[in-house]
């Protein structure tokens, strides 16, 4: 039987004295940063966080420990008896907007709503985190039609299927894990109104665009770093939907976007998303 190297982590339910959210909110963002397989929330105070490899799980726990002293942090190795099964089963359906986003086992629609099916899949974006709820609806307020569409950083693909049910003409999403394509193309699937191309290729040496418009549900400091290629791939007038920053490092990270103009911003606890108009060339 596979054994999957984890972290048990304790005293979740504790609040950062810097900030409003508990600590649990805080290591979702930190986590971000690791090649987290999966979370499986024990109780509030308790989670057992699974990587796909044991050097995965030694850099995550030096973090977590380094970052969150009072959270305690036990190595632990769990054997593969469908806990991933047992973790996602309680998922439900979400609305958003006009989007309701499902897991397969609780599709539904409503009059006015359009539906995306997402499969829990190795921690991918279900739509339960706030982020990917500010981004969708971001979307939903955007112009999409007849316009060309890049989702960086796609994960499970439901930001870029929702694109493209929005009538976005064309939609790219693109991630250098080769288990979120994998779960995107699968995600897609079950979407057949969607139309979207999704590749395994590091932002870096992405040479497509420039785009109309470009999301990317990433982390801070991960947007800070690659915020001059973000704008390079949106078009002059285009509009770029950024999300995974938190409030207070929401001045840093914009500031990074030297070409661009806010145009709206959206906060749900201390997440952040802004939508961004890339200015013309001087």
């Amino acid at each position: 039987m596979r054994v999957w190297p984890a972290l048990r982590l304790s005293g979740l339910a504790t609040r950062d004295p810097g900030s409003e959210l508990p600590t649990s909110d805080l290591l979702h963002a930190a986590l971000a940063d690791h090649p987290v397989a999966a979370i499986e929330e024990l109780s509030d105070n308790d989670w057992q966080v699974f990587f796909t490899g044991a050097e995965e799980r030694r850099l995550a726990a030096e973090a977590v420990t380094g970052q969150f002293p009072a959270v305690s942090v036990e190595t632990v190795d769990v054997p593969d008896d469908d806990w991933a099964a047992r973790s996602q089963a309680s998922l439900h359906a979400i609305r958003v907007g006009n989007f309701i986003v499902a897991p397969p086992w609780d599709a539904q629609t409503t009059a006015g709503t359009t539906s995306i099916i997402i499969q829990p899949s190795m921690g991918f974006g279900t739509g339960h985190h706030a982020t990917t709820r500010l981004c969708l609806r971001a979307l939903q307020r955007a112009s999409l039609a007849a316009r060309r569409v890049l989702d960086v950083g796609t994960g499970s693909g439901v930001l870029a299927i929702a694109a493209s049910l929005l009538g976005a003409a064309s939609v790219e999403g693109i991630d250098d894990d080769v288990d979120a394509i994998q779960a995107a193309r699968e995600n897609l699937d079950l979407n057949p109104a969607g139309a979207v191309r999704f590749e395994v290729i590091d932002l870096r040496r992405f040479t497509g665009g420039p785009f109309d418009v470009v999301t990317a549900n990433l982390t801070g400091g991960l947007l800070t770093a690659v915020a001059g290629m973000l704008e390079r791939l949106t078009s002059a007038g285009g509009t770029l939907i950024l999300s995974g920053l938190m409030t207070h490092e929401a001045d840093d990270v914009l500031a990074s976007f030297r070409n661009c103009t806010s145009i709206t911003r959206e906060d749900e606890d201390e997440w952040v998303c802004v939508t961004l108009e890339r200015r013309s060339p001087a």
